[in-house]
């Protein structure tokens, strides 16, 4: 997996963790905690079957990239996605 896929799954999966509050690179997590807020709710609401799994939920919420909140977009743009 490359490391923007792994950046982004880790941040969907640390926010539903609630990880986000904590510092992210002191949990193993890559991403910050407005990030991982902004994809929190998608990824709870698009890919709730895949939860528990950094890359499952990455591809979800790629393949829901139309449905996504503005803000999970704007981290997907961020990353170069």
């Amino acid at each position: 997996m490359s490391r923007k896929l792994f950046v982004l799954a880790t941040i969907a999966l640390a926010a539903l963790s609630g990880l986000s509050t904590t510092p992210i690179l002191a949990q193993g997590h890559m991403g910050t905690p407005q990030e991982q807020n902004a994809c929190s709710r998608d990824a709870s609401r698009l890919c709730r079957k895949d939860l528990g799994n950094d890359g499952a939920v990455q591809s979800c919420l790629q393949a829901n990239r139309a449905k996504l909140s503005r803000s999970c977009g704007k981290v997907f743009e961020s990353h170069g996605m």
